[in-house]
């Protein structure tokens, strides 16, 4: 029973790692002016796994603190959160360079997107 918990969260992981690199290269296509990675796919690779860990370890974390700014935007609050775990990531790893807080709210959205399509193509299989 533990063995088949712990490969469901090396499997999730890894399909966060997947979206969100996924996403921050369709982020950095569409933002091309406040998102980049100098081209350079290590770099996309890289964001993507340490947006997934962020996402797994330190969002919880800020949902919870952010819990009353949450219920009273109805949950819009949560573009706020997704903006900054992804702002975090361009400061705490240079090579991908966002811009402003704003292209960070936009990429998050655009990760968002890209994770809803993910896992609604794999919710039919």
């Amino acid at each position: 029973m533990q063995a088949t918990a712990h490969k469901g969260f090396w499997y999730r992981l890894s399909l966060r790692w997947v979206v969100c690199s996924l996403g921050l290269w369709i982020a950095a296509g569409l933002l091309s002016n406040s998102v980049s990675y100098d081209r350079n796919y290590g770099v996309i690779i890289m964001s993507g796994l340490l947006l997934a860990i962020i996402n797994a370890i330190l969002k919880p974390l800020l949902v919870l603190l952010s819990l009353p700014a949450l219920l009273l935007t109805l949950g819009l609050f949560m573009l706020v959160i997704n903006g900054a775990t992804v702002y975090l990531v361009s400061k705490v790893y240079a090579p991908l360079h966002i811009t402003s807080f704003g292209a960070a709210i936009l990429t998050g959205i655009i990760i968002g997107l890209v994770n809803y399509l993910v896992t609604a193509i794999l919710e039919q299989r």
